[in-house]
């Protein structure tokens, strides 16, 4: 389980954060590689097919609210927001609530609503009875629109009628509302389309005239609730007692229940929390505003939409009640890279369990304004932060950022002229902050997904092969100490000279050949695949590491001699490798790979890229078991095998046929077969089959084990429905990662 903790996250640059992250797995390397680059920002030739009179794109920061937890799972959550402290001060109220379970977030339905207006009907009773009496046709002619949503459980519910007297400012209407279950997405088009389809049949059973037809943001049946216990324990500090905390947060409850005054700026706070995260997920952030705030006044007085009370044990018990309808899906979401960022960080599989994240954040937010006012006011925490922005408008060198963000708050003068008279003095007088940092270097190497041949590869057999690219990162850094390895993710940590691990012996001599054995330095690893999984991390790790130790003590390797190296410690982890793994991890290419006396390699030009989704047990697969196992059988079964490799070879070569024609209905049908034989020579297992099962059944072209076998991770050919195909492996306990080659 990823945790959603990373202590003195704030202090790192922006780098490491994301190294950070990605370190456990809230992103991929495409993500790191996006974000790092700022390839994610919406580029405005895109920006100007969503919008009318395009001239820009305005860029918003991305901060990560850190420590949540809401119904046991941990969450990082983007939130673009342009107001100094709100994710500071969400964080922190997440890590207030950590020790005591976290939130707990419920949503009984999720409804929009769409409505239809009928003027002057002659009678309007009977108007209401005829559209009742005709709810079951209406509804199945509303639901014949959107098939697919209706197989997953949405579409529309009900009907109901709602009847408006003549005044002397607005004429007798007929109010019909469609209760419509858009399912994971916002619906908004859904809706509007519905209430058109069937505006004519109502106008006829009605007999008046029907003006508008649209849905209402007035979500109030998709309502989420919130809420959160605190011992007084963990709120004493800053030289307040628990209890005191607790008091002045409840009065400050009291008082927004009553005053709308209050009411405005306290439920302003909670959709501080609600409308970054609205924002970061392609959300309609206008939609939920007015919701929120329509429904803090359904009792006829605006009010808040939380509470804060203690319980008979002295806690603080905080609720929030909040209508949230969103989307997971739609096109809007789709076209901005970001959004695809967001959603990897959250992790959440329908729309929602982003509802009830929502109403989770909002319940934080307020927590964390009304401590700050009930306790040492608002101003100390927001002019800290403020304090920062103004240092960098004021063009603040990093070297003195901290000083000038300091003198600032100390002066009690934070305005940009008093940060560029500071810069100014700095400049002159001040000395330069030294930094001092070991000198490393870094270098990547590539996992790989056997497509069609592995095992056969092994005898003599084509194997198809296309690499996860930058799978494995290396940093070597100068050290006082002898070769020392570190691979935190899989829990190695190892003095090579110290080491009994025939791998390590094998890197060893490698060292050796490479004059930098007795050379003081050491090496981190951070791979971005799991280990003996079956996505070649061993030879990836190999060429990382190698190419690292080269570059740092400036040794000029070719790819060829890379991978003879990589080779020799694949042979040391494997026994009798084929070598694809090392040779794949070195080139980085989609390739055909031969074995044997005379290796042949032979690169792949694909005529379009293709979409795969990784499906990863929790089972190692240890090739070494898995080829000595393979070997035994063929030897005590050599006819029968013999006929077995012929046929994967026939598969193998049908399959690059198919792909260098850009044929992936094809190639998706020969790695089914593929997984066939596979399962022929006893390589697969219980869990591998169900997942190669569940992308069948989710529309993948073609599904099958990868790698070595007996555990370790499958391959889907995908078309357009990676998404829905990963979320199928996830929701049945499996990870899955989406790679294009």
């Amino acid at each position: 389980m990823k945790k959603a903790r990373f202590p003195g996250f704030y202090r790192l640059p922006i780098t490491e954060r994301l190294r950070q992250i990605y370190d456990q797995g809230w992103l991929n390397e495409r993500d790191l590689n996006s974000l790092s680059n700022g390839e994610h920002i919406l580029p405005a030739d895109r920006a100007d097919k969503m919008i009318e009179n395009v001239v820009g794109v305005m860029g918003l920061p991305i901060g990560l609210g850190l420590n949540f937890r809401v119904n046991q799972k941990d969450y990082l959550v983007p939130l673009v927001v342009e107001e100094p402290s709100i994710v500071a001060a969400l964080s922190a109220a997440a890590k207030t609530f950590l020790p005591s379970g976290g939130i707990h977030a419920t949503a009984d339905e999720s409804l929009l609503i769409g409505q239809i207006q009928v003027v002057n009907p002659p009678d309007p009773e009977q108007a209401r009875n005829q559209i009742l009496f005709h709810r079951d046709e209406l509804l199945a002619k509303l639901n014949k629109l959107h098939p697919s949503m209706v197989q997953r459980g949405g579409g529309a519910k009900d009907i109901e009628v709602r009847i408006f007297d003549h005044t002397d400012q607005t004429p007798l209407m007929v109010v019909v509302h469609l209760l419509v279950d858009t399912c994971d997405a916002m619906g908004a088009n859904l809706i509007n389309t519905m209430c058109e389809e069937i505006a004519p049949d109502v106008e006829a059973l009605t007999g008046g005239r029907v003006f508008l037809r649209i849905l209402s943001n007035l979500t109030d049946r998709s309502i989420v609730r919130a809420n959160v216990a605190i011992p007084t324990k963990q709120l004493e500090g800053k030289g307040y007692a628990g209890e005191e905390v607790r008091d002045g947060i409840i009065l400050a409850s009291q008082f927004a229940a009553v005053d709308p005054y209050r009411a405005a700026t306290h439920n302003k706070g909670i959709m501080n929390g609600i409308d970054p995260l609205a924002i970061a997920t392609g959300n309609d952030w206008r939609a939920i505003e007015a919701a929120a705030h329509a429904y803090a006044a359904k009792d006829g007085q605006y009010s808040s939409l939380t509470r804060w009370f203690a319980d008979d044990e002295g806690n603080l018990i905080g609720e929030i009640e909040i209508p949230i309808k969103v989307g997971i899906t739609g096109g809007s979401l789709q076209a901005n890279d970001t959004t695809r960022i967001t959603y990897r960080l959250l992790n959440v599989d329908t729309a929602r369990e982003l509802a009830e994240l929502m109403a989770a954040i909002g319940l934080a937010q307020n927590f964390s304004a009304i401590k700050a006012l009930s306790t040492e006011g608002i101003q100390k925490g927001h002019m800290s932060l403020h304090a920062r922005s103004v240092a960098v408008s004021a063009g603040a060198p990093k070297q003195h950022f901290e000083t000038i963000v300091s003198r600032l708050i100390k002066q009690k003068d934070i305005s940009v002229n008093a940060a560029k008279k500071i810069i100014n003095e700095l400049t002159i007088t001040g000395k330069p902050v030294e930094v001092k940092r070991k000198s490393s270097t870094t270098a990547m190497a590539n996992g790989k997904v056997i497509l069609l041949g592995e095992h056969a590869v092994v005898y003599g057999k084509p194997a198809l092969a296309v690499p996860l690219k930058n799978a494995v990162l290396a940093e070597v850094s100068d050290s006082n100490q002898p070769p020392e390895i570190h691979v935190p993710a899989w829990d190695i940590d190892d003095k090579l000279e110290q080491s009994n691990s025939v791998w390590w012996q094998a890197i060893q001599d490698v060292f050796q050949t490479l004059d930098v054995a007795d050379q003081n330095f050491s090496v981190h690893v951070k791979p971005n695949i799991p280990a003996a999984m079956g996505l070649g991390g061993s030879a990836a790790m190999a060429v990382a590491i190698i190419r690292a130790v080269s570059k740092h003590f400036e040794i000029e390797l070719t790819d060829d001699e890379t991978n003879k190296f990589a080779f020799q410690c694949e042979k040391a982890a494997h026994g009798t490798p084929s070598g694809i793994d090392n040779t794949i991890a070195t080139f980085g290419s989609p390739l055909v790979y031969r074995s044997g006396e005379q290796q042949q390699i032979d690169i792949l030009e694909m005529p379009k890229p293709i979409k795969l989704v990784i499906g990863i047990s929790d089972r190692p697969s240890l090739t070494v078991d898995m080829v000595a196992a393979v070997r035994d059988r063929s030897r005590a079964h050599r006819s029968l095998y013999d006929a077995l490799f012929n046929n994967f070879e026939q598969v193998t070569e049908s399959g690059i046929e198919a792909i260098t024609k850009g044929d992936y209905q094809q190639l998706g049908q020969m790695m089914t077969i593929n997984h066939g034989l596979l399962n022929a020579i006893q390589v697969s297992s219980p869990e591998l089959d169900r997942m190669v099962q569940i992308a069948s059944d989710h529309g993948a072209l073609g599904a099958k084990l990868t790698g070595a076998g007996g555990g370790g991770s499958i391959v889907a050919l995908a078309d357009d429905n990676s998404e829905a195909i990963a979320r199928a492996l996830t929701n049945r306990g499996f990870k899955a990662l989406q790679v294009i080659v």
